[in-house]
């Protein structure tokens, strides 16, 4: 092998020394999987050697693409002023960290539910697929996701992942998670088990959790009727007026699964005001690990989500739709964090 070529380097330049061709570089500098992992090692070390830096100006004139990500968050009711659901939120580094180490950048909006994403997006070259978090409404959202899926956009979302998705979408094993939270609260004697969450065809990452926690119910011999359930979106107001709604019916309850921490911190402020004292009277459990979890009074046992895991899955699976190449949806288990409002 004869020494690279002198002054600036170009990717030619290391395919040359790599023995490979100028679009398997480019492949291999892009992150794609179509790249064997020796050879992108070998590319990427060779790279670095000759202190060589992606044109992403000329990368995209090549390819007609942005090298961009567009990320959409939907505005959800907070008490803040940012509409995003700590949970998201929290996500948001993992996906940037993600599309760093994939070359990509990543443009961060809200979703406009217009009729015209790609047009805003991908059409206008602004961003090569589009990454959607929160949706409000499922039944209403599910019309936008068959628009943008008729229109050949490219697209991932958060999600409950179900045989009838449309597009892909990549999410939590929720109702392994809510069977989980079951097992773990009537391990520690609890038999009359809540759930606060809307656990309907809107909400379907509830309806899992919800199905989940049933599951567990019906396992241990349990009543797994809808008589301990109440309606909840994933604000703290609606956990607090759901958690009273539970109160005012006079139901025997001993444990409280929500489907939300935000509606795990809003029951637990409506059962302190009931003089139910956590976790004696009633033990519960919420569902994100979000910051605010662990601040609780007491901390708050609860579903974390695979957050870092997540960002990394969401990233791949848009960039092998940008790619031509194979993906698939995928369920990430969740982990039992627990603290001191179960008692254990």
């Amino acid at each position: 092998m004869g020494q690279a070529p002198t002054g600036k380097p170009t990717s030619f330049d290391i395919a040359y020394l790599a023995g490979v061709s100028q679009p398997t570089v480019s492949r291999a500098l892009r992150g794609s999987k179509a790249v064997s992992a020796e050879t992108r090692a070998k590319i990427e070390r060779i790279a670095k050697e000759l202190n060589y830096t992606v044109d992403k100006n000329a990368s995209s004139l090549r390819s007609q693409r942005a090298n961009t990500l567009a990320l959409l968050f939907f505005e959800d009711p907070t008490p803040d002023e940012s509409m995003i659901n700590p949970f998201f939120l929290s996500m948001l580094g993992s996906i940037t960290r993600a599309c760093a180490n994939r070359g990509y950048d990543l443009l961060i909006s809200f979703q406009q539910m217009s009729g015209d994403w790609h047009n805003e997006y991908q059409d206008s070259h602004r961003a090569d697929g589009l990454i959607l978090l929160g949706y409000g409404d499922y039944q209403l959202y599910e019309s936008r996701l068959t628009q943008l899926q008729a229109q050949g956009t490219h697209f991932v979302r958060w999600g409950a992942v179900r045989d009838d998705n449309i597009g892909m979408t990549i999410g939590s094993d929720n109702f392994g998670a809510g069977e989980m939270a079951g097992q773990h609260l009537i391990a520690l004697g609890r038999r009359n088990i809540a759930f606060l969450g809307t656990a309907s065809d809107q909400y379907p990452e509830f309806q899992d959790r919800y199905a989940g926690l049933q599951k567990a119910k019906a396992d241990a011999g349990l009543s797994v009727d809808d008589a301990l359930r109440a309606d909840a979106i994933t604000t703290e107001d609606a956990g607090y007026i759901a958690a009273r709604q539970l109160i005012e019916s006079e139901r025997d309850f001993d444990a409280i699964f929500a489907g939300s921490d935000l509606i795990a911190i809003g029951a637990m402020r409506a059962l302190n005001e009931a003089g139910r004292i956590l976790p004696e009277d009633v033990a519960i459990v919420g569902f994100d690990d979000i910051p605010a979890a662990s601040l609780t009074s007491p901390p708050l046992t609860t579903l974390m989500q695979d957050i870092k895991g997540a960002g990394a899955a969401l990233v791949d699976a848009l960039i092998a739709q940008v790619e031509s190449s194979d993906a698939v949806s995928a369920s990430m288990p969740a982990k039992l964090v627990i603290r001191k409002s179960c008692g254990a």
